[in-house]
């Protein structure tokens, strides 16, 4: 290779990285404002996701509190609360970005096959956390919140007591609780802790959501087939049940809102990538026709 060619392949090179590195500044600098502008009301951010617990407490909400036990732990969760957020907000930019780096080596059936794809993404991750936020959250705490006591008799005296009033005789076989009285449980919840849980949900919802977008890319690159995926429908199954029990809390009632739903997409992942085989088949087709 003469030094003219080598000159003339590292020319491109330098306008790729230039090119990169421009799209990456921006996509930066659109987080980084993001970010600041989400810290400003980080403390209203935390209380929006505070609400859900709010609503599980019900009337029961006066006089209860939040702590935090290290003295940087409200401050690193505000920070976290405006991090998630500003990365959610700038994901328009950045996904901008990306398409107009990646856009110019496409062509133009390529561009039309992954631009809906960059829409249909975040579209389906807000809906999946929206879905974890205003269903899954407050029927998890309500269930979690569940096992507070309040101090009064414990369950053996109240069993006892109700079994003494119907059989008076039954007082003479069966031991009297010696302390008819148990300390309040009652939960004083962490931030950091309570941040981290409600993240997980969301997130674990918002990435399940995604996944008609992955088997329907992977149907287009012939990795997967709708008729395969038709033919595994029973352990997608299994698999929802035990994806839902790793990613949510130990209550069945939020493991099933996201099994179920999980089922459900991978019913429409199946109908997409059956769609995308057909307008393979189609332009195939023409392709024969043509020679």
């Amino acid at each position: 290779m003469s030094d003219t060619e080598i000159e003339d392949t590292k020319a491109p090179l330098m306008e790729h990285l230039i090119e990169f590195r421009n799209r990456l500044v921006y996509s930066v600098v659109a987080l980084l404002v993001a970010f600041i502008l989400c810290y400003l009301v980080s403390e209203d951010l935390f209380a929006f996701l505070v609400e859900p617990l709010v609503e599980a407490m019900g009337d029961d909400v006066e006089g209860r509190r939040m702590i935090f036990t290290g003295l940087h732990e409200a401050f690193f969760t505000y920070i976290k609360i405006a991090f998630f957020c500003a990365l959610f907000i700038s994901f328009p930019v950045i996904a901008t970005q990306i398409w107009i780096f990646v856009a110019p080596g496409l062509y133009k059936n390529e561009k039309k096959a992954f631009l809906p794809f960059l829409i249909v993404t975040p579209l389906l991750f807000f809906a999946g956390g929206a879905l974890a936020y205003e269903v899954v959250m407050p029927l998890a705490w309500k269930f979690l919140l569940s096992f507070e006591s309040n101090g009064d008799a414990t369950m053996y005296s109240r069993a006892f007591t109700a079994l003494i009033e119907e059989f008076p005789k039954l007082a003479n076989y069966l031991p009297t609780p010696a302390e008819p009285m148990s300390l309040p449980i009652q939960s004083e919840t962490r931030v950091s802790e309570y941040l981290s849980l409600s993240m997980k949900l969301i997130f674990a919802f918002g990435l399940c959501f995604q996944l008609p977008v992955l088997l329907t890319l992977l149907g287009r690159v012939g990795i997967v087939s709708s008729a395969g995926l038709k033919a595994k429908f029973k352990y997608s199954i299994v698999f929802a049940f035990i994806a839902a029990a790793v990613l949510t809390p130990p209550d069945p009632l939020s493991q099933i809102t996201l099994a179920i739903p999980i089922v459900f997409l991978y019913a429409i992942s199946i109908v997409s990538v059956r769609m995308v085989e057909k307008k393979r088949e189609a332009r195939e087709a023409l392709e024969d026709n043509e020679d």
